[in-house]
């Protein structure tokens, strides 16, 4: 029992070992990746700001301007989904690491906990035979 659980235990933390950095080499491009993403949305909401902006002044030419033409904004929706996807994309980064990092732990105590519960329903079973044989010898003797 005591080898199972040291080779056990053994092999849950060289799995850890092993994964720990994959895991960190993972975060680390993906946080990249991130960054990356934000600089591109960043990017295209200068291009996109610009060319609402000569839209406008293309629009404006020739009309005399107006308090209506104060509220015009250029707000763009796309943008917003878009930053919101990328917090999205985070998160399950966030999640998958932790996944990656206890899907090892868990694998390990799951077999611990089998393993035991194996010894356990051995002894059971060894108790109900002893019980079985003392019942058997009582009746022979009879």
């Amino acid at each position: 029992m005591k080898v199972k659980l040291l080779n056990v235990l053994t092999v849950c933390i060289v799995t850890l070992a092993v994964l720990s950095p994959a895991i960190l080499v993972f975060s680390m491009v993906y946080g990249r990746h991130i960054e990356l993403v934000k600089a591109q949305n960043s990017t295209c909401e200068v291009n996109n700001n610009s060319k609402a902006n000569d839209f406008l002044v293309s629009q404006n030419e020739g009309v005399p301007f107006t308090s209506n033409q104060e509220s015009i904004s250029t707000y763009n929706p796309n943008l917003e989904t878009q930053k919101l996807t990328a917090v999205e994309q985070y998160q399950l980064a966030t999640i998958l690491e932790w996944f990656f990092l206890m899907t090892p732990i868990c694998v390990g105590l799951g077999i611990i906990g089998y393993d035991r519960y194996l010894v356990y329903r051995n002894a059971v079973f060894q108790e109900q035979v002893e019980m079985l044989e003392r019942l058997w010898q009582q009746s022979i003797e009879q």
